[in-house]
């Protein structure tokens, strides 16, 4: 018997004793992080955010084991920002849908959650109506033409089956009990309301596919809601990833088990410390770019060479070398040595130890940092 089967679905329960420590350890990291983003300029924060949505979206896909490019959710997620995208890729239309999805979610995390724009954000999942090779029923709840919705592993002949949904007549009168509580309820604390989010509409799993993604935007909007802002500084879903295993196992063993769904907070409770946690280092990385573009300040910079500079600060595969240079600024080979030899001159590439045409460039080192971070 599956949670969903209950007699008392869903009336879920958990011991307020065992997760009242963490919340508020929780609550508290969550202030000190947002304050301390605050002390920074709009630029870094700008940047910090549009750091954490691109993380937060292709890690969301990953552990569907969907892989999207990263320059294109980027470039995506900048432009829907207001960002300078200049140098960055195009992103294709199945790109735009996630990021669209998660940045309405977050930007507009006050306003209510409707079927509408649940279906919204499922046909921006699934913009060609298909999920791989497959036809599926997109901007709408699923049908039973498929027979039961199964989460199932193992080789064809010895599948296991970790998980069955409630049938699909049900998804419209469960669907509307759960919008009305995430609309009304104001008795659970928003972080616990984020976690039971989460597991209340992935044991619906209402839609023919893409049921984890939107449960994990769901906990994303409530997150913002408990945070009191649309900007984004941790990625729930970039620990989860992490945690991709642990993940699947909390999910079964809930919801084959009680509605006393304590062991499910605590999980979700320690995944998002940690997630706050690691949000240090997307700072570092941004304060990082930022004391980068202090030193270059005063520096003879084209457009070209400001598109790689930026390429390199965000972490570029791979090595620099003039091919690549050319080939990212869709310039030649003679221009590509040119604006790297003029940033050799300038102290601000250094060309590393091969030689002939094999030759790489990096990065200057920063001198050493005036002020240590802070951590959360």
């Amino acid at each position: 018997m599956y949670i969903h089967q209950k007699a008392l679905w869903p009336k879920f329960s958990c011991d307020n004793n065992v997760i009242i420590q963490p919340l508020a350890s929780i609550r508290n990291k969550q202030g000190r992080l947002i304050g301390k983003m605050e002390t920074l300029g709009f630029s870094l924060r700008e940047e910090a955010v549009l750091q954490t949505l691109t993380l937060d979206v292709l890690k969301s896909n990953e552990i569907e084991g969907e892989i999207l490019d990263p320059e294109q959710v980027r470039s995506s997620i900048a432009r829907k920002l207001g960002m300078d995208a200049s140098g960055l890729s195009t992103a294709d239309r199945n790109v735009e849908g996630v990021v669209e999805m998660l940045m309405d979610a977050t930007s507009n995390f006050s306003k209510e959650l409707t079927e509408e724009r649940l279906f919204g954000w499922h046909s921006a999942l699934f913009p060609t109506g298909r999920s791989g090779m497959f036809k599926i029923t997109t901007g709408n709840w699923r049908d039973g033409s498929s027979g039961p919705i199964q989460v199932v592993s193992g080789v064809l002949g010895k599948e296991k089956v970790h998980f069955e949904a409630p049938v699909s007549d049900k998804i419209p009168s469960e669907m509307h009990q759960f919008i009305a509580w995430f609309n009304n309820d104001k008795s659970n604390d928003p972080v616990i309301k984020a976690a039971i989010a989460h597991l209340w509409f992935v044991t619906i799993h209402p839609f023919a596919d893409g049921n984890g993604r939107i449960a994990r935007t769901i906990a994303d909007m409530q997150l913002a809601r408990s945070d009191k802002t649309s900007q984004r500084f941790y990625s729930m879903s970039a620990q989860i990833r992490v945690e991709r295993n642990k993940y699947y196992d909390i999910l079964e063993k809930t919801q084959k088990g009680e509605l006393d769904i304590t062991e499910w907070l605590v999980w979700f409770l320690a995944c998002l410390d940690r997630a706050i946690s690691v949000s240090d280092e997307i700072l570092e990385s941004v304060l990082r770019k930022s004391q980068y573009w202090n030193m270059f300040s005063g520096k003879n910079i084209n457009r070209r060479q400001r598109i790689m500079l930026n390429k390199l600060l965000d972490g570029l595969t791979g090595k620099l070398n003039t091919s690549k240079w050319a080939k990212i600024t869709k310039s030649s080979q003679d221009t590509a040595l040119r604006d790297i030899q003029n940033l050799v001159d300038q102290n601000i590439l250094v060309k590393e130890d091969s030689g002939g045409r094999s030759t790489t460039y990096r990065l200057t080192e920063l001198p050493p940092a005036q002020s240590p971070l802070l951590t959360i």
